[in-house]
Formats: C-alpha cells, sequence, structure tokens
C-alpha cells in the first residue's frame, strides 16, 4: 500500500464548461467540506489524492477539452500520482457508456443530476442542511445565481436538453436565500445564469416570472450589481424592462443570444422568431433602457446557411450595433436535428465567415467604446496585472466582456474587491483606460 493512501482524503475539483458547471462545482464544494473532507478548486499542486473532473459536453472542441483533461488524470492515476479519478458533468452524462469502455481507469462516471450518488463514492453525505451554501470560487465579490436548470426549447443545434433536462426554475425564496448567503460572504454582484433564463417561473408559477425575481433579488443589502444573462429572445418577458430601468443595482445589461440575424436560419435552426421581430425587440429593449449594454452570440455556418444568409447576418450586426457580441463556428452535434441534416458549410467557410462578423464586430466595438472618452463611469475591480488596476463597468460580464485599465501610480491605491469612479481617458476595440476621480 503506497504511504499516500495512509492520509486523510483530499479532494481536486477540476471545472471545464460553462458557468453553470462552476456552481455546480461550488455546490459539490460546499458539500464535501460539510462532511469534513478537504476540497480544493482546480490546484496548481499534486496534493491532493482524489480528481473529480467536472466535464462539458457543449461543442467539439469543450468535448475534446473533457476528454484530453479526463486522459490526464488517468494516466497520473496509473503513475500513481493520484488514487481515484471521478468524472461528473454534461460529457459524463451524455456519453457515460462509452467512456467507460474507453476510460477504464477511471472509478466512476457521474452524470449532471447525480450528486447524490457522486458524494457518496466519496464517502460524504448529501447534507439537505447545506441546500443553498455554496463555497465560491470566483474572486470573492462576485459570484454566478442558477436561477434554474435544464431547458424546453427545441433549437436544432443544441444537445443541452440532452444533457441537463427539461427546464425546472428555483422557487423565488430559494434564490433570495441564497442571495443573502452570498452578500453576506461579501459578494457584491450576482450574475443570474440558467439555460434560459427567459422562461423563468412558467413551470413553478404559470407564467414568467423574472420581473418579479429581479424586484427581490434586488432588494438584498449588500449586492450593489444584479446581471442578467442568457434570456432567450422567443417569448422575452418585456416587464423586466421596467424593472431594469427602475432599480438601480440592476446593471443595465442584457446578455441575449440570437444566434443568426437571417429569418430562413432562425426557422431552420428553430428559434421560434423571425428578424424582424429580433430587431423590434432590439428597439424595444434600448427604447425602455437606453444605456443598456446588450451582448449577444452568433452561429456561423449552421447547415444550410447560404451566403446570402450570411450577407443578411452580416448586416443585421452592422444595423444593430451590438455592445458585446461572440460567434461561435457551428458543431455537429449527436442526437440532435440539426444533427440529421447534411454539415454542408465547410469549416474553413464557418471559420471565414466567423473571422468576417468579428472584424465588424471589432469596428463597432471601438467607436462605442471611444464614445465614452471623456465620461466618468462606476468600476468594480477585480484585479491587479501588468501594472494595471483591472476592472470592469456594469456593462461588462466577467471574462467576457471589455475591461476598464487604471495604471498604478504612486499616489494611486485601488483595493480589489472595491468600486470606484474612473474618468476614461482613452479606448480601444475592447478595453477603457481611464484615471482616478474622487
Amino acid at each position: 500500500m503506497k504511504a499516500r493512501t495512509l492520509k486523510k482524503n483530499k479532494v481536486n475539483i477540476i471545472t471545464l464548461g460553462c458557468s453553470k458547471n462552476l456552481v455546480d462545482s461550488e455546490v459539490i464544494m460546499t458539500q464535501l467540506k460539510g462532511n469534513d473532507i478537504e476540497v480544493t478548486h482546480e490546484a496548481e499542486d499534486d496534493s491532493a489524492n482524489i480528481v473529480l473532473i467536472n466535464t462539458c459536453g457543449f461543442i467539439d472542441s469543450a468535448k475534446q477539452e473533457s476528454i484530453d483533461t479526463i486522459l490526464r488524470y488517468a494516466q497520473a492515476k496509473t503513475e500513481g500520482l493520484v488514487d481515484k479519478v471521478y468524472v461528473s458533468g454534461c460529457l459524463s452524462e451524455r456519453y457515460k457508456e462509452d467512456l467507460v469502455k474507453d476510460i477504464p481507469e477511471v472509478d466512476a462516471f457521474f452524470g449532471t443530476r447525480e450528486v447524490p450518488n457522486l458524494l457518496k463514492a466519496l464517502n460524504a453525505d448529501y447534507k439537505k442542511e447545506l441546500l443553498g451554501e455554496r463555497l465560491i470560487t470566483t474572486d470573492s465579490h462576485y459570484a454566478y445565481l442558477k436561477i434554474a436548470e435544464g431547458c424546453d426549447r427545441p433549437c436544432s443545434f443544441c444537445a443541452i436538453p440532452l444533457m441537463r433536462g427539461k427546464h425546472v426554475s428555483t422557487p423565488i425564496e430559494t434564490l433570495v436565500s441564497q442571495a443573502e448567503n452570498l452578500a453576506a460572504k461579501g459578494v457584491k454582484e450576482l450574475l443570474l445564469i440558467a439555460q434560459d433564463s427567459t422562461y423563468y417561473g412558467l413551470d413553478l408559477y404559470g407564467k414568467r416570472n423574472l420581473a418579479e425575481l429581479l424586484e427581490k433579488l434586488s432588494e438584498v443589502e449588500g449586492i450593489e450589481w444584479i446581471r442578467l444573462h442568457y434570456a432567450f429572445p422567443t417569448g422575452f418577458p418585456e416587464d423586466i424592462l421596467d424593472v431594469m430601468a427602475e432599480k438601480p443595482n440592476i446593471c443595465a445589461y442584457l446578455d441575449i443570444p440570437l444566434q443568426h440575424g437571417s429569418t430562413n436560419m432562425l426557422k431552420i435552426m428553430r428559434r421560434g422568431t423571425t428578424r424582424e421581430k429580433t430587431e423590434a425587440l432590439i428597439h424595444k429593449i434600448r427604447e425602455k433602457v437606453p444605456n443598456i449594454a446588450i451582448r449577444t452570440t452568433l452561429i456561423t455556418g449552421h447547415p444550410g446557411e447560404t451566403e446570402e444568409d450570411f450577407e443578411e447576418m452580416l448586416s443585421f450586426v452592422e444595423r444593430m450595433r451590438f455592445e458585446r457580441l461572440g460567434v461561435f463556428t457551428y458543431s455537429h452535434e449527436d442526437n440532435t436535428h440539426a444533427g440529421t441534416m447534411e454539415d454542408n458549410v465547410p469549416e474553413e467557410v464557418k471559420q471565414e465567415r466567423a473571422n468576417m462578423v468579428m472584424d465588424l464586430q471589432e469596428g463597432i466595438s471601438r467607436e462605442i467604446n471611444e464614445e465614452k472618452i471623456g465620461t466618468i463611469q462606476k468600476v468594480l475591480f477585480d484585479r491587479i496585472e501588468s501594472g494595471y488596476y483591472v476592472g470592469r463597468t456594469e456593462f461588462d460580464s466577467p471574462e467576457v466582456d471589455n475591461e476598464v485599465l487604471v495604471p498604478i501610480e504612486e499616489n494611486t491605491y485601488i483595493r480589489i474587491g472595491d468600486f470606484a469612479n474612473v474618468k476614461i481617458t482613452d479606448a480601444s476595440e475592447f478595453d477603457l483606460y481611464g484615471e482616478l476621480v474622487d
């Protein structure tokens, strides 16, 4: 028996994929700690003898990253560097049978809804009294708040319902309690996430109830920013716009993945809307919340996308002038509707189209940023890097959006996790530069 197996177990959790996965990892960490099991998140040292890999299975590149990570730790187990390797999350949910056969070094695989079984494998009890508690792995001043699980949408390209199941909303009182717990730990910014936040409440309350949820969360003492992600455009609850405009601690920010700007492609993608309806919605959002920053994502190269469809999307992006935008190239997914179609856009064309969209967006982003020169912005500071204090405005979500850089100078001091007013002095495509003001 190796000497290290006589030591007390320590679990290292590796999180891959989206922020929703990160929340799942934080919940597992909380349960393990509640069972007096030492746990760490993405530790760089090799002090942990048990590794749990929380995987992503959304697109090819994410699946490959998950597989590569599993293989790396399977090899570490073979070499005696770790004792146990467990795998959970979306890839495990979707491809468990294949993974069990292909990577026998892994001790056990668990899906997205098997936390009690996973804990049992780690000699831990599932403690219901810890529901709502979280060990935060992000910077201590912001945290993700998952308001629902699963998705009922029939989008052609998406396998999330296969991995995460049907939409299930978390009750408002539970979310308020979670927000209060986070605020008590020093969290100042809540990032609301779900597979589809637009659908929130329909299963629990018989109506879309996102507006009431936002109102209740805005009353939680200590929370200074609330940021909404992943709002589906079809059936968008417009009453949330009044709440956003009224409540000062709800950020003038909306993440609304639109996926395409061609009516033909939106129909093929099963998005339940048209370009005309989408444009009307964008105009309504900007009318109700005039200074709002809209983030969206688009897909290039979906089966059936013609050159005309793509040109329509380019024109759409040019007209809508989104403040924030990301682009994915289409990835063929098993057991989806699009997966039954011919993947008829060559990879190089998909990438070329994505590059063209981002080239257009760079120019739009630079123009929007340059308009902020001379203005004073409230900034939440996240870190120090390369001679700068680095923060964000209310128009920017962590890791995906623009940042504000303030040079570190002898008479300048900013505490990480604090807000400060910054006068913007310069701008680039994706960053603002500024100086502190009183």
